[in-house]
């Protein structure tokens, strides 16, 4: 497949005469995706994953599409559409899919989940794959990256399920795939051994450790029910893996006990509509919707630069709204609304403050600070957004240069005419609201 830099090239262009790459979100070395539209609902945004028909059997890729179409359950991304397309003289497959706002992949690398967290993660996630099971089909690639939050729902990626009697022996990619995977091929139980893994995954930050005949060791400070839960799902043999039922029935000890974190009493909260949520699984009683770029405006969805929205269904770039920052620099002011577009020094005429959905905010431990640098035209219109402190959570680094894009400014005065300018735009986003700060900056 392309690089990224040749895949951020092709934004603007039209997929099957309806779908139009906005924006490049991510991807992994066999695939790609965009944010785009539905056709004829233009406030409907989706991710569109493109992969290189070479690399598939593209009619049997096109075939279990078509079939996960069908399927619906609260727990699993929606695919809407897919077929065949041709790119650069490339023939192409391209699925078109619910948005997603990040995957779990993207909070690991600044923390490992809580036992609670864990154990409030586990209901949906095992109701998607008993559901797929019911239906005679295995998830077939579960592992942190494709559990997914859209709205306040976690989900499973749907892009890869097959049918296990459709299933066939192939080589194992990773840990994460079941070592029957290359005699019998996958089964249910197979995704139970991925469950496994992903559970040491999210508890220590990483995988298990695997020996020559291919079995793996259970971290022995992995907390209960957890470690005896992962025990089961890791045992070579598949008939030996104990059933999703047996799963939420050892759970239940472990989410009535399960310790929350105090809660930090708020500043008088902002309004906040309907957003993308991030996926850092931190809620109470409900699974917040962790996850979640970037990716791709995929909050405010539109804007570029260095952030992206949350690869929806691939590989989505580390990052994650869970760490506190550094408070607001000093001599800074907040930003204010200018009465005249002839201010001397020029000011702020439209102010655009990031749109978060609470869900998203419940992520934050302490602060988060990012820092947009604009470059202002004669005109007072924003010409160039580009992160100067991105934060460390690029959902809201996303937030921030989407927001930051659409600010105005009535431009200085240079011997009495308009003039070029470049400010810096700090926004603070705390639990319940978001400050924001600007000054002047070199040009």
């Amino acid at each position: 497949m392309s690089t990224p830099e040749v895949w951020k090239a092709r934004e603007g262009r039209l997929i099957d005469r309806k779908f139009v790459l906005q924006q490049w979100i991510g991807g992994s070395d066999h695939s790609a995706v965009f944010l785009t539209n539905q056709p004829g609902q233009p406030s409907e945004k989706a991710a569109i994953k493109l992969i290189a028909a070479s690399a598939v059997d593209a009619e049997r890729k096109l075939a279990l599409w078509r079939t996960a179409a069908q399927l619906s359950h609260p727990n699993l991304i929606r695919i809407f559409d897919g077929g065949n397309c041709q790119m650069d003289g490339v023939a192409l497959l391209y699925v078109v899919m619910e948005l997603a706002d990040e995957d779990l992949s993207q909070v690991l690398p600044q923390r490992a989940l809580q036992p609670g967290e864990v154990a409030d993660m586990l209901p949906p996630l095992l109701s998607g794959l008993s559901y797929l099971h019911d239906q005679g089909f295995v998830d077939g690639r579960l592992k942190p990256s494709n559990v997914l939050a859209a709205g306040n729902q976690l989900k499973l990626a749907s892009d890869q399920i097959i049918r296990f009697s459709e299933g066939s022996p192939e080589k194992r990619r990773d840990v994460y795939d079941a070592p029957e995977l290359a005699q019998a091929g996958l089964l249910p139980a197979s995704d139970l051994w991925s469950l496994g893994v992903t559970l040491v995954a999210v508890l220590t930050q990483n995988v298990p450790t695997e020996d020559s005949q291919g079995l793996l060791a259970v971290p022995t400070k992995l907390p209960e029910p957890f470690r005896g839960i992962v025990q089961d799902c890791l045992r070579a043999d598949p008939k030996q893996r104990r059933p999703i039922s047996d799963i939420l029935g050892r759970l239940q000890p472990a989410r009535a006990s399960a310790p929350t974190e105090p809660s930090v009493r708020p500043a008088p909260p902002r309004s906040v509509r309907r957003g993308a949520i991030t996926l850092s699984i931190l809620f109470t009683g409900v699974v917040v919707a962790f996850l979640f770029f970037y990716l791709s405006g995929f909050h405010s969805r539109g804007g570029s630069g260095p952030s992206q929205p949350a690869a929806n269904n691939a590989q989505s770039q580390a990052g994650n709204p869970a760490q506190g920052a550094a408070p607001a620099p000093s001599g800074s002011t907040p930003a204010v609304t200018a009465n005249s577009a002839t201010n001397s020094p020029g000011a702020v005429l439209k102010q655009v403050t990031p749109e978060v959905s609470q869900s998203a905010r419940n992520t934050i431990r302490g602060r988060i600070r990012v820092v947009a640098r604009v470059d202002v035209d004669p005109n007072g219109k924003v010409a160039r957004a580009r992160l100067t402190v991105p934060g460390p959570s690029r959902y809201f680094a996303r937030m921030a240069l989407n927001a930051a894009q659409r600010w105005q400014f009535s431009p200085p005065q240079v011997n009495g005419q308009p003039s070029a300018s470049a400010w810096l735009i700090t926004f603070h986003f705390a639990r319940n609201q978001t400050q924001v700060f600007t000054e002047r900056a070199r040009r």
